[in-house]
């Protein structure tokens, strides 16, 4: 048996939706490395901030950082995923404080992005079309050539929802904290508050839904048949 047919055989005989999930999302996690290289660069520009109170020297602070970072992985020959993730954002964040002249406006862009997922999330689940679910289906053995396959069963779309809610509650909770300290134009505690709910609030959210998975027993509906159209 090959390990293909290993990972099918465990999903056909899973007791519930919810040890599918789990079989599928496990791999979907990135690593320590991947959350150093996002934080580094909001890191540099704080201290430089912090010091200099110049936003053209922090910004510049911040832009070394990760494209330092980005040549660290070339030179390794390994994957600029998250590292380039980081150097856009941080961009974009430059893009918004040298545009300003305000060290506050770097952080706006994700707190925008942050507000603007909690609605994108919430209206997925309204809709019946969770976030979440794309990701577990992404894992289907048969996503190839079926990559809706999860909508057709009612349950795996009924947890999907209630595990995507646990993600929209993580980004309102961004925006919740950080607004007001943008308002205030409190950068340190900006700094601070973005580091934080960074990769140690989305290993919160993993961990609330691990527990989620774990506790729940949703029996298998099937699959509803292909939609004719």
């Amino acid at each position: 048996m090959t390990g293909s047919d290993e990972k099918l055989f465990d999903e056909e005989r899973a007791a519930t939706v919810e040890e599918i999930i789990r079989h599928r999302l496990s791999a979907a996690l990135g690593g320590w490395r991947g959350s150093v290289e996002t934080a580094l660069p909001t890191i540099a520009f704080v201290v430089a901030w912090t010091i200099t109170q110049n936003v053209r020297q922090s910004v510049g602070s911040a832009m070394v950082v990760a494209l330092l970072l980005a040549m660290a992985r070339v030179a390794q020959r390994q994957s600029l995923q998250y590292v380039f993730s980081a150097v856009v954002a941080t961009a974009i964040a430059a893009f918004f404080a040298l545009r300003s002249g305000r060290a506050q406006d770097a952080f706006l862009p994700g707190i925008l992005v942050n507000g603007a997922y909690a609605v994108a999330t919430f209206a997925s689940v309204l809709a019946k079309w969770p976030f979440l679910g794309f990701l577990v289906g992404a894992g289907d053995p048969d996503a190839k050539t079926d990559p809706l396959r999860w909508r057709r069963d009612p349950s795996m779309v009924a947890v999907c929802g209630r595990l995507t809610l646990v993600m929209t509650a993580m980004f309102l909770l961004r925006v919740l904290i950080m607004y007001p300290l943008y308002l205030a134009g409190n950068v340190a505690a900006l700094g601070t508050a973005k580091i934080v709910l960074g990769w140690p609030l989305w290993a919160g959210a993993v961990a609330v839904m691990g527990a989620m998975l774990v506790r729940g027993e949703t029996p298998h509906r099937g699959l509803r048949p292909p939609d004719p159209r």
